[in-house]
């Protein structure tokens, strides 16, 4: 088991729960501590997906402890020195836009925020609708920034949702391990 402690932060892109949950459990099964954090929307939005709690129960069961879900909850991840690297898997659109204009008003964001203090990875999985949009924006921003390192994403429908991105879930484990040794995972743009 390696030594550093990851954080797991999980946003409301339902969709990509299953892919997800799989790549946690490999992450809990390689590193000692992985710390779930839920954001309000994760924490308390039952979907056609499956119920909150259900989630909430089982992401809790694959890392051995509570889930963060509050602001207060979150914010000593920074002052502590919590983490070795943050994933935030899925990514929405809303965090993606909320992280690139500095705004900490979720579990998530403020976990973000507080854990960059440090000079520390953040590994971001994107999954949103509007990656070739809206948000296009908000993730150039972040790749251009310091500490972060995306996992591998590409189109996802190109015909019936062409500005929409969501990243390789299942090469989270390779992107965290990557980004802990301070690089990002090639190539970070998929293709069919």
């Amino acid at each position: 088991m390696k030594s550093e402690t990851i954080g797991f932060a999980l946003c409301g892109s339902f969709c990509t729960y299953e892919p997800v949950l799989a790549a946690l459990k490999r992450l809990s099964g390689e590193y000692e501590t992985v710390v779930p954090i839920l954001s309000y929307t994760s924490a308390e939005t039952d979907s056609r997906f499956g119920k909150a709690a259900e989630f909430r129960s089982r992401i809790e069961c694959i890392c051995h402890r509570p889930a963060i879900d509050t602001i207060a909850g979150a914010e000593p991840i920074g002052p502590k020195r919590m983490l070795d690297l943050l994933v935030i898997a899925p990514c929405t659109g809303n965090t993606l836009a909320k992280l690139a204009a500095g705004i900490a008003d979720t579990p998530v964001t403020l976990a973000c925020k507080a854990h960059l203090r440090n000079g520390r990875p953040v590994v971001v999985a994107v999954s949103t609708n509007d990656g070739l949009a809206g948000n296009a924006k908000s993730i150039g921003q972040l790749l251009d920034r310091k500490h972060f390192y995306f996992v591998p994403f590409g189109q996802d429908s190109p015909i019936n949702k062409p500005a929409s991105l969501v990243a390789d879930m299942a090469a989270i484990p390779e992107t965290v391990a990557a980004a802990l040794e301070g690089r990002q995972l090639q190539p970070m743009l998929l293709r069919d």
